[in-house]
């Protein structure tokens, strides 16, 4: 039978500051193991990473467990949970869970391979599902919300899963970003299978179809164009007026800052943008100058879109979406 699309609405995670006291969170655990177990059991891992990656399932999962709903710490609190439940067993459910809150998520590359010889998949793939992921969402979607939480998720043959989140310490709301491996057909073109948060955010959104054409010329400025023509643009942008609907204001923009940046990438020939957003030290502030260049000097326009939507499912519930 299938089921016809339905529309679902907004999660608003405002941030609280604590933890969930010692003897829930156990609790949770527990929860979490046993509902995970069922799952894995009758339907297989990939399904389990379905569920995460669905943003309501996800928020329905924590209100289960018995976390406050209405709160930024369900997602670090139900990953963390979930993490902790089946560390002893993951090998047996052909599921594994990395990352975490903070300093946490900087050891999901190293949580990975040191699985690696327990799984069929290529680690290395799946440390760089990882890294890009992270990187969209920290400097290709540049929403005002900073990341502090990843936790990657996947199975023994390779599907995965992404949920991280990030913080906007002036309206005090958290947003959540939801990736499913299996749909990601393009780690740069709306890879995401759910945004989780209040709409409305001024956001340069590289990941935007409608900035396909940008992706492109920014990874041939890079290439084609000499260090020291990209700081004249820039320098001669410092001087120009913008549309009031950007962004990308120009005192953001340092060139002084940035000249050692395109060195490397003229250096190393970035042949399209998901290279150039992989490399070390290309980060929110080039991009967003690259983007002016593109847009005001070679008329090719990025994107302003908000990712957040109503989320729309469908894909045929099993146990109940």
């Amino acid at each position: 039978m299938d089921f016809p699309a339905r529309r679902t609405g907004i999660a608003h995670l405002p941030l609280h500051g604590g933890k969930a006291p010692a003897w829930l969170f156990k609790r949770m655990t527990n929860l979490a193991r046993e509902i995970t177990i069922a799952i894995v059991s009758d339907f297989g891992p990939e399904e389990m990473l379905n569920r995460l990656s669905d943003p309501y399932w996800f928020q329905a999962f924590g209100c289960v467990l018995g976390f406050d709903w209405h709160s930024s710490g369900v997602t670090t609190t139900v990953c963390g949970a979930l993490k902790e439940g089946i560390k002893d067993m993951q090998s047996d459910l052909g599921l594994y869970v990395a990352g975490g809150k903070g300093r946490t998520s900087r050891k999901t590359p190293s949580e990975i391979e040191n699985v690696g010889h327990l799984i069929q998949a290529d680690a290395d793939k799946l440390v760089y599902a990882s890294r890009i992921s992270a990187k969209v969402d920290s400097n290709a979607v540049q929403d005002g919300y900073q990341l502090y939480h990843h936790v990657f998720c996947f199975t023994g043959a390779g599907s995965w899963a992404v949920i991280q989140q990030g913080m906007n310490e002036e309206n005090r709301f958290a947003r959540r970003y939801h990736w499913l491996g299996g749909k990601v057909t393009d780690f740069v073109c709306e890879p995401h299978s759910a945004v989780c948060a209040e709409a409305g955010a001024n956001t340069l959104n590289l990941v935007a179809v409608e900035s396909s054409a940008a992706r492109d010329t920014i990874a041939d400025i890079t290439r084609q164009e000499n260090p020291d023509k990209i700081m004249a643009h820039l320098q001669r942008l410092k001087n120009l007026e913008l549309p009031k609907r950007h962004v990308i204001l120009t005192q953001d923009i340092h060139p002084d800052r940035l000249y050692k940046i395109f060195v490397k990438t003229y250096e190393r020939q970035p042949e399209n943008f998901e290279r150039l957003l992989g490399m070390e030290g290309v980060g929110a502030k080039t991009l967003r100058a690259l983007s002016l260049i593109s847009e005001i000097i070679y008329g090719v326009p990025v994107s302003f879109r908000d990712p957040v939507s109503p989320f729309r499912w469908t894909g045929k519930p099993t146990i109940g979406a």
